[in-house]
C-alpha cells in the first residue's frame, strides 16, 4: 500500500498552488480496486465547484506522472484518482476541523475504547490543544485527545445544511422537458 504521508507532502503543494486547503488523502479498495482519494477545498467557501476538481485532478496527475516516468512511483500499480470536496457529512481531519465545526453534530470513532465507548456522536464543543471535547448524545460532555480519534465525520442535521448551503443556487429549479418522440430519437 503507498505511503500516504508521502502522498500528502506531494500533493498538498499542488492543492496550495490552486488556493486550496488539503482535507484528506487516503487510499482505499485493497488491491482489487485500489482508489486515492483527494479531499479539498477553498478556504473562504469550504467547498470546490466542479471546475477545481477537474484543475486539481490534472495537477495531481502530472506530478504522479512525472515521478512515474523518472522511475520513482509513489503507488504501484494501477489505481483511480478521486478528487473531490469534503461534502456535507465531511470528515473531520484536522484540528481547526474541530473548532471550524463546533455546534454541529459529529461521530468519532476512538482508537480504544473511553468510559466504555469507542464511538461518540454529540455535538462538537470544541478543541484546545490537542483535546476535542464532544457533548455525548444521552450521556455527558467527554474530551479526548486528537490522538484517541481514528475516524471522524459530520452527521447530517437541518443545522448543518442550513451552514453548508450552496455556493450558487442557479439552475436549480430548472428543468427541460423532453417529449417521447424526442426521448426516442437520442437511443
Amino acid at each position: 500500500m503507498a505511503d500516504i504521508a508521502a502522498l500528502t507532502a506531494l500533493i498538498e503543494p499542488e492543492a496550495t498552488a490552486l488556493g486550496f486547503d488539503l482535507v484528506r488523502v487516503k487510499m482505499y479498495g485493497g488491491q482489487s480496486d485500489p482508489t486515492l482519494q483527494v479531499m479539498a477545498e477553498r478556504p473562504d467557501t469550504r467547498q470546490l465547484t466542479i471546475d477545481d476538481c477537474a484543475d486539481l485532478s490534472r495537477r495531481i496527475s502530472d506530478r504522479l506522472d512525472a515521478l512515474e516516468s523518472e522511475g520513482r512511483d509513489p503507488i504501484e500499480g494501477a489505481y483511480r484518482l478521486e478528487v473531490s470536496s469534503p461534502g456535507i457529512d465531511r470528515p473531520l481531519t484536522r484540528a481547526k476541523d474541530y473548532a471550524d465545526w463546533a455546534g454541529h453534530e459529529a461521530r468519532l470513532t476512538l482508537t480504544e475504547k473511553v468510559d466504555g465507548r469507542k464511538q461518540l456522536t454529540g455535538d462538537l464543543v470544541g478543541i484546545e490543544g490537542e483535546d476535542v471535547t464532544i457533548a455525548v448524545r444521552g450521556h455527558q460532555r467527554m474530551t479526548v485527545a486528537l490522538s484517541q480519534i481514528a475516524d471522524a465525520k459530520l452527521t447530517i442535521t437541518d443545522r448543518l445544511i442550513a451552514a453548508t448551503a450552496p455556493l450558487s443556487t442557479e439552475g436549480a429549479d430548472e428543468f427541460y422537458e423532453t417529449h417521447e418522440s424526442e426521448a426516442e430519437e437520442t437511443h
